[in-house]
C-alpha cells in the first residue's frame, strides 16, 4: 500500500501530520484502530503523557488510544479534516473537510466538532 501521510516536525507545534498526496473533500485519510480504556485505566493514563493523546469513547470518562498517526494529528479552530469513532470496528476514521494538497499539514479540531472554538483548557492554543 502506498503511503498517503506521514509525521514530520513542525515549526510550533512539535511534530504533524503531513499529506504525501492531494485529498479530496470526505476522502478517507486514515482509519486509525483504537484500545479501548477503561475509566479506572483512564485514571492512571491522566498521571502520565498520555494524558495528552487519549480521546473520548463513548463517554469522556472512559478513552481510547488511536493507534496510527491518530494521536498525532495537531488542533485548529479552522480543521481540515475530521475524525469519528467507529464503535463496531474499532476504528478512529479520519477524513478530509477541505481539499487538502501533497505537502499540506492535516489538522483537526480537537474539541470534537469541526466547528467547536471552546477553549482548550489542557494547551495553549496559537491563533
Amino acid at each position: 500500500m502506498k503511503k498517503t501521510i506521514e509525521v514530520r516536525r513542525t515549526t510550533k507545534k512539535g511534530r504533524g501530520v503531513f499529506a504525501l498526496k492531494d485529498f479530496e473533500i470526505g476522502e478517507i485519510i486514515e482509519k486509525a484502530p483504537i484500545i479501548n480504556i477503561t475509566p479506572k485505566e483512564r485514571k492512571h493514563c491522566e498521571k502520565t503523557v498520555l494524558n495528552y493523546y487519549i480521546y473520548p469513547w463513548r463517554s469522556t470518562r472512559s478513552g481510547s488510544v488511536v493507534l496510527g498517526y491518530g494521536s498525532i494529528y495537531n488542533h485548529s479552530f479552522n480543521p481540515n479534516a475530521d475524525w469519528k469513532q467507529n464503535f463496531k470496528e474499532e476504528v478512529m476514521t479520519y477524513r478530509a473537510l477541505k481539499e487538502i494538497k501533497r505537502g499540506d499539514e492535516i489538522t483537526v479540531n480537537y474539541n470534537g466538532e469541526p466547528d467547536d472554538n471552546a477553549p482548550i483548557d489542557w494547551f495553549e492554543v496559537e491563533k
